[in-house]
Parts: structure tokens; sequence; C-alpha cells
């Protein structure tokens, strides 16, 4: 069994596999040790740990996980199952390498695109050789609304709705329209771009708003709700397979 921890900077995902199936995943604001401690006390089976975070991590947690499990810290040194071109690995976000193990996984010999829709927007290209090349970062639904908030006098501080419409009737109405319209039509905007320049690239779309655009982009998609929970299981069965 193996246990895969993801940090984020809005939630932090505990999850279990076992000979590569998910078993149970959870996400909470903050993952504790104590509570990291529970899980493992229940699942004696564990035998193999992931830890990948975009935050800080405490050294008493990294260091409970080192001395009971066969312990992987993913950073940018960690052998993975594609190749890293990006050309600062030091600066490149573990959860979006992640993300790019696991499409790459998803179609194995495919140009994929993976579109995590998180605090960020982010774009992970992999070609069908197994290339990371990199992509974009644009900003999350929830940052576009803070931001049109705090850097003008008078827009209200919304936060999703569904809506059908094009033109806002009204100040609430049109900010939704813009935040809302406008993210979608920037993620078919820039996935139309790489369908021309990649024929036959897979899109994979995941992330915590990523049933708020599911059925809004009028493209032919895959969704993946824990991509990078796949992709980290992918990179610690990877080094499994070899001493560390």
């Amino acid at each position: 069994m193996e246990l895969i921890l993801d940090l984020g900077n809005t939630n932090q995902k505990i999850a279990l596999f076992n000979a590569g199936n998910l078993l149970w995943v959870e996400a909470k604001n903050r993952l504790t040790l104590s509570y990291v401690k529970s899980i493992v006390k229940q699942n004696p089976e564990i035998e193999s740990c992931i830890l990948s975070s975009v935050v800080r991590v405490s050294s008493s947690l990294s260091t409970f996980l080192e001395k009971h499990f066969r312990f992987i810290l993913v950073n940018e040194f960690t052998p993975l199952p594609i190749r890293n071109l990006y050309q600062s690995p030091e600066t490149l976000g573990k959860d979006r390498l992640a993300a790019a193990v696991g499409g790459f996984n998803q179609f194995p010999g495919q140009p994929v695109l993976i579109v995590n829709a998180g605090t960020a927007i982010t774009y992970d290209f992999v070609t069908r050789e197994g290339d990371y090349l990199g992509g974009l970062i644009s900003p999350g639904l929830q940052m576009r609304f803070r931001a049109l908030h705090t850097f003008t006098k008078e827009l209200p501080l919304l936060t999703y709705r569904e809506i059908d419409f094009l033109t806002g009737s009204n100040t609430d109405s049109s900010v939704f329209s813009g935040v809302i319209n406008g993210m979608a039509s920037e993620m078919e905007g820039i996935i139309a771009r790489y369908q021309s320049e990649y024929p036959g690239v897979r899109i994979i779309l995941s992330g915590g708003d990523l049933n708020y655009f599911v059925n809004r982009l009028k493209i032919s998609i895959f969704a993946l709700p824990n991509i990078v929970i796949y992709g980290l299981q992918q990179i610690l069965a990877f080094n499994d397979k070899k001493p560390l």
C-alpha cells in the first residue's frame, strides 16, 4: 500500500493506493502530523510514501515519514518517468510536475495538455515522447474575483455562482460574466492553440474548480479530479522499481 501526500496552496490532500488503484482520498485545509499518524495507524499495510508540497513542510512530518517508510520528498532531482525539459526545474511547482506525469500516464505515446483549475490555472504540456516542455500560469477563479475587488474602489467581492448569460445587466452580473466567461474563453483559446500546433493532443481538466467548467467548455476533454495524486503515485511506483 502507498501513502500519497499533496500539500497545495489551498487544499492539502492525503490518499491511499493499492496495486496502482486509488482506495481513498481526502482534502483538508491543513494536514497535521497527528492526523497523518492516525491514518498510518489505521493502515499498517503502508510500505512507501511520497510527499509533494508547494508550501513549507514541517521537519517533524518529513522525519516521521522517512523513519517509517520508503519515503520520497519530491524535488527537482527526483527521478521521473518523463523527461523534464523545464529551463528552471528548481522553480517548477511540484504539483505541475506531478500533473504532467499523471497526464502522460493516462495517454502514453500521445501529446497531452493538463489544465489544472485551482488557486491558479496551470497548463502543462507533455509531448508524445514523454518530454515535459512547460506551459502557462494564469489567475484562478477566486483570485480573479478577489483581484477585481481589491484593486478597485467599488466592485464587490463575489464568489462563483452558475450563470447562463453573456451580457451583465448590473455590476454583480457583469463581474460574474467577466470572470466566469472570461476564464472559460481563456481555456478554450489556449487549448485551441495547442490543438492547432499539436494535432491529436489530449486534454485533461483537473483541479478544485474542475466542476465549474467541465460542462461549460465546448471542446472534448477528459476530466480527472485528482491528476496530481495520480501523478505522485506514478512517481512513487517508478522509484520503487529501483533502489533509492
